[in-house]
C-alpha cells in the first residue's frame, strides 16, 4: 500500500492547465483515478491564475479531482504576512497538518519563485 500524495497547486500550475501542459494534466487525471492522490488549489492561488487567464477558476473549480481550498482565518494571517496572496496561500497550504503530517508538495511551472522557501515542489516546466 503507497502513502498518500497531497499536491498544492500554485497559480502557476493552474493557468498551465489551460494551456495545455502534459504534467499538470497527467495530475488531474492521476488525482481523478487514484485514491491517494489529492490536488488542492488555494482560493487565493486560483484567482490570481483566473486573472492571468480568465477561466481558469471555473474550469479547475469544476473538475473532481480538486478541491478548492478556502481562506480561513489562519489562511487569511499567514497571507497578510506575505508579499503575494497567490504564493502566500499556496505555501500555507503546502504546511503539514494533522491529516497530511508529512505536508504537501507545491506544483508549480515557475520553480525559481520558490527557490528560498522551505517547500518541496514538483516541476511542472516541460
Amino acid at each position: 500500500m503507497s502513502e498518500a500524495l497531497h499536491i498544492v497547486l500554485d497559480d502557476t500550475a493552474m493557468t498551465a492547465v489551460g494551456r495545455g501542459n502534459v504534467l499538470a494534466s497527467r495530475l488531474i487525471h492521476r488525482a481523478h483515478a487514484e485514491a491517494d492522490w489529492f490536488l488542492y488549489a488555494p482560493a487565493c492561488a486560483l484567482v490570481e491564475a483566473d486573472r492571468s487567464r480568465p477561466g481558469t477558476a471555473e474550469h479547475l473549480a469544476a473538475l473532481p479531482g480538486i478541491t478548492v481550498l478556502d481562506l480561513d482565518l489562519a489562511a487569511a494571517l499567514a497571507v497578510a504576512q506575505q508579499e503575494t496572496w497567490a504564493a502566500a496561500h499556496s505555501q500555507y497550504a503546502a504546511e503539514p497538518t494533522p491529516d497530511r503530517p508529512d505536508g504537501a508538495v507545491i506544483a508549480t511551472t515557475a520553480p525559481d519563485r520558490w527557490k528560498d522557501e522551505p517547500v518541496r515542489i514538483l516541476d511542472l516546466t516541460p
